[in-house]
C-alpha cells in the first residue's frame, strides 16, 4: 500500500458524512474549510482512499484533533508511515539527523514539504488581491491560524513571499548539511511552522522505521526545536497571548533583524 496515504472504506466515508452532518456543514461548506475541492471531499465520504496532506484540512473541517483517533485508522500497521523513505528526501538534513536525530530531520523534510504547499496556495490567492490586501481577506487559509495572532493584518504578500524565501533557504541548507541556525524570529517562526505542519504524519509514523537511532525516544520526537532555539521564547511571546510591544524583539517590526547565534 501507498505509505502516503489512508485507506479508505465505506465504514471511513460514513464517519467523515456523520460527523460533517453532525456539525451542520454543507459538502461545499466542509470542503471549503478543508482546502479541497467538493468532489474530492465527495470522494472521500464515499470511501475512497485520502492523501495523508490532506488530513489536516479534514480534521479541522471536522473539528477532530487527531483524524487517526477519531476514525480508528491506526488499527491497521497499512496506515503507519515509514520514515526511512524520507531519508532520500530533498530536504533530509543530514545535520538535523546527526545533531538531533532522524526524527528532527523527518519531521524537517515532512513539514517543510506541506508548508511550502500551503504558502504557495496563499500567495497565489494573495497576488489577485490589492496590493496591501492580508491574510484575513482570504476565503480560506491553511496557516492563518499556524501564525501569532497579534499580528494578523501584517501577513501580506510580501510577508509570505519573505517567509516562503526562509523557508526555502533552510531546504537548500538541509540538502547541503550544513548548520542550521535561527538567526531572526522570522527564522525561528519558519521553524516552528515546519515543526507543527509536520505533526499530522508523524503521529502516523512507524517510530520502528528508525530504530537504529538507539538514543532517541520517538515520544519526544519535537523537542528538536527547543534544542536548536536554546529557549521556548518564540512559544512564551507570540503563542502565550501576550501582548507584545514594539520595542520588544518578539514584535513583528523586528522580525527580520538578526538577533540571535550572531557573532
Amino acid at each position: 500500500m501507498n505509505p502516503n496515504i489512508i485507506q479508505g472504506s465505506l465504514e471511513l466515508g460514513e464517519k467523515i458524512k456523520q460527523r460533517r452532518n453532525e456539525l451542520g456543514l454543507t459538502i461545499e461548506q466542509a470542503a471549503s474549510i478543508a482546502g479541497i475541492g467538493t468532489k474530492t471531499w465527495s470522494r472521500y465520504e464515499s470511501g475512497e482512499s485520502i492523501r495523508n496532506d490532506k488530513v489536516k484540512g479534514i480534521c479541522k473541517a471536522l473539528r477532530w484533533l487527531n483524524f487517526s483517533k477519531c476514525t480508528n485508522t491506526n488499527d491497521s500497521e497499512d496506515d503507519a508511515i515509514n520514515l526511512d523513505k524520507y531519508i532520500n528526501h530533498e530536504a533530509w538534513s543530514s545535520y538535523l539527523a546527526n545533531t538531533f536525530g532522524k526524527y528532527a530531520a523527518a519531521s524537517f523534510a515532512i513539514g517543510s514539504d506541506i508548508v511550502l504547499d500551503h504558502l504557495n496556495e496563499d500567495i497565489q490567492a494573495l497576488s489577485s488581491l490589492p496590493r496591501g490586501s492580508h491574510m484575513r481577506e482570504l476565503d480560506f487559509s491553511f496557516l492563518q491560524d499556524d501564525l501569532p495572532a497579534q499580528f494578523l493584518m501584517n501577513y501580506d504578500y510580501d510577508f509570505l513571499y519573505h517567509l516562503r524565501s526562509v523557508i526555502t533557504d533552510f531546504r537548500l541548507q538541509a540538502g547541503h548539511g550544513t548548520e542550521i541556525v535561527a538567526h531572526s524570529v522570522l527564522d525561528e517562526l519558519a521553524l516552528y511552522l515546519i515543526l507543527e505542519n509536520s505533526r499530522s504524519l508523524m503521529e502516523l509514523a512507524e517510530p520502528e522505521t528508525l530504530e537504529d537511532d538507539n538514543d532517541e525516544n520517538f515520544e519526544y520526537w519535537d523537542d528538536w526545536i527547543y534544542d536548536l532555539f536554546g529557549d521556548s521564547d518564540l512559544i512564551y511571546f507570540l503563542y502565550s497571548d501576550r501582548y507584545i510591544n514594539s520595542d520588544w524583539n518578539y514584535h513583528f517590526d523586528h522580525w527580520l533583524e538578526q538577533q540571535f547565534w550572531c557573532d
